[in-house]
């Protein structure tokens, strides 16, 4: 009756790469890994970071999302902060968890969201290089308001990554 339906046609490798859109898909410039940005894999809507070494590319320029970034150099990651979050009744709680980079080339620091799929051990590493910040970047970040996460924030960080609540 509908043989398309029981039978369907085999499509090649090469087909299947060439309907995906070119922002589904991207290579880190910094370790050249293959990196799938789609919501449903990476739990954010824009991506712009790897997943395994977590450099980003500087593509934004006022706000998350817009790719108007003249720049386009490669942004390194140097630390880990919160985001605030909105709860008028949990005033000094913290939100999620957000990823600081700075740019290559322009120096720009940019806050970005931690995506499902990134690798925990890399955060961690982020996370334990940051407390060794020379004091101009971390005036820098201060200049930024930003808070960077400091020692005494480490439960926090295993609780978020993890899952695990502090005892």
């Amino acid at each position: 009756m509908y043989p398309e339906i029981y039978n369907p046609p085999i499509r090649k490798h090469s087909d299947r790469w060439r309907t995906q859109s070119s922002e589904d898909v991207f290579t880190c410039r910094q370790c050249q890994a293959v990196v799938y940005s789609q919501p449903m894999i990476s739990g954010v809507k824009n991506r712009n970071h790897c997943p395994y070494c977590l450099w980003s590319r500087h593509v934004d320029h006022a706000q998350p999302g817009d790719r108007m970034s003249a720049c386009k150099a490669i942004m390194t990651p140097i630390g880990l902060t919160v985001k605030r979050g909105h709860n008028k009744y949990g005033e000094g709680t913290y939100g999620e968890l957000m990823l600081i980079h700075r740019c290559s080339e322009c120096d720009k620091l940019s806050i970005n969201r931690i995506a499902a799929d990134d690798r925990v051990e890399r955060l961690m590493e982020i996370f334990r290089a940051s407390l060794g910040l020379d004091s101009s970047t971390q005036r820098q970040l201060e200049v930024c308001g930003i808070r960077l996460l400091q020692g005494e924030d480490a439960m926090l960080v295993v609780s978020q990554l993890l899952g695990m609540t502090p005892n």
